[in-house]
């Protein structure tokens, strides 16, 4: 009853939704170049043979999503992969990282019309949905077409959890286009399982399995040369509300460690000139990597507003701070900073990540600390001891490592369903 009454409404819906889409293309949240894709217009045509679809809400999920697409093309025969996600951010990093033989669309808004424009122009062999973006007449077209489809790295929140049980007969409804959930967590599994998906397995995390976020060795270079062996820590994935936290802990411990250089990398790179702005009306001196310039020996921070670079400012600085779990956004990937030999410090909101977060923190791995003075009471204790410092990240890099056959697991149990589309496991994909 409630799907067929939200498929009714979202029929009706289409001129708000393209006020809705204007107004974010006003505000840079669309890509102008490709806006018809929201609705469900290819911008490509649909290449011959087996066509996997993934679709992965925005960058996180996408970036987690990067090691499985590798194993899905050693596939015989071997698949075009089809990704989808809903940010300009995500797109753009999808064009770097990519391999060839995947592809990227933006994901149709759920109006009736626009998903059926874009399964019938797909016509996807197999659709694997990344951790828990719900979309009802996306997945009901996926039901329709009968396409094998599986829940893959599945996250499900206990605020999410609460609010389907209110609607269970939808959320059974819903989660019945899924034959298979690969959950997180066990947590997780039993929560999916409780809403009525009946085949749901806890194969880990797929964001152990990511790549190290890349490099160029050229910009490293230079970057390096002109740290010039200063004392650095990164704030990294920064939020509005976290920017701040950067500039008063460089304050508070700039008398105490000399040379000290703070680096802040914004979620959004746009923000760069507003976050610098901020920082220059503290009295601070800060540069921005957005404007050519490389970093001077004068100043005190560095904005890093630039896209898909957050790989040279983990290698670039020895401790690093996870944006996102200062405010209640719910933290990002510390398994990121985690392979590059980072020692990790986040805030009490890294309920994103809770398990890994857990599994560091058990280990060694990571440091949590409840604000502000503790975020600069971590830095001063890990920049001045080195032991420590290498120590912590040490144990948070064995932690990365010891996990890092979680796609081995998902594809294993993946094996099945595809399968059931005519894509059969090689010996490169075991």
């Amino acid at each position: 009853m409630l799907e067929a009454l939200y498929r009714g409404l979202t029929a009706l819906a289409g001129p708000a939704v393209r006020r809705l889409l204007d107004r974010r293309l006003a505000a840079g949240k669309e890509d102008p170049h490709r806006l018809p894709e929201r609705l469900g217009h290819a911008g490509l045509p649909r290449p011959p043979g087996r066509l996997i679809w993934l679709h992965a809400a925005s960058v996180g999920e996408s970036m987690a999503v990067l090691p499985l697409i590798d194993r899905l093309l050693t596939l015989s025969p071997r698949p075009t992969v089809l990704v989808t996600t809903g940010t300009v951010t995500s797109a753009a990093l999808m064009a770097q990282r990519l391999p060839p033989g995947a592809i990227h669309q933006f994901v149709p808004v759920d109006l009736p019309a626009a998903v059926a424009r874009f399964i019938d122009h797909w016509r996807p062999d197999a659709a694997l949905w990344i951790e828990s973006e719900f979309w009802p007449n996306l997945l009901r077209a996926l039901r329709k077409a009968q396409v094998p489809a599986a829940l893959v790295n599945a996250r499900l929140s206990a605020g999410s959890h609460r609010n389907w049980r209110r609607v269970p007969r939808t959320a059974h409804r819903l989660l019945s286009t899924f034959r298979l959930a690969l959950a997180q967590t066990a947590t997780e599994a039993a929560r999916l399982r409780d809403l009525g998906l009946a085949d749901v397995r806890c194969v880990g995390n797929l964001k152990y399995s990511t790549r190290p976020l890349p490099a160029e060795p050229q910009a490293l270079a230079a970057l390096q040369a002109a740290v010039a062996g200063r004392p650095a820590w990164v704030l990294a994935s920064t939020h509005p509300g976290e920017d701040d936290l950067a500039g008063r802990v460089h304050q508070r411990l700039a008398p105490r460690i000399p040379g000290l250089l703070t680096l802040v990398v914004p979620r959004h790179p746009a923000r760069g000139p507003e976050i610098a702005a901020a920082f220059q009306a503290q009295g601070l001196t800060v540069s921005r990597r957005a404007t050519g310039a490389l970093l001077d020996a004068t100043d005190a921070l560095h904005v890093a507003d630039t896209l898909g670079e957050l790989g040279l400012f983990f290698r670039l600085a020895p401790v690093a701070a996870i944006g996102g779990s200062f405010v209640p956004v719910g933290g990002h990937n510390p398994i990121e900073p985690a392979q590059l030999g980072a020692a990790i410090i986040y805030g009490p909101h890294m309920h994103n990540f809770a398990e890994i977060a857990a599994t560091l923190e058990a280990a060694g791995g990571a440091r949590r600390v409840p604000d502000v003075d503790g975020l600069a009471e971590a830095v001063h204790a890990l920049l001045t001891d080195p032991v420590a410092r290498e120590a912590q990240a040490a144990a948070a890099k064995a932690v990365a490592d010891d996990n890092r056959d979680a796609v081995d697991r998902v594809v294993a149990a993946l094996a099945p369903l595809l399968a059931e589309a005519g894509l059969h496991l090689t010996g490169d994909a075991r």
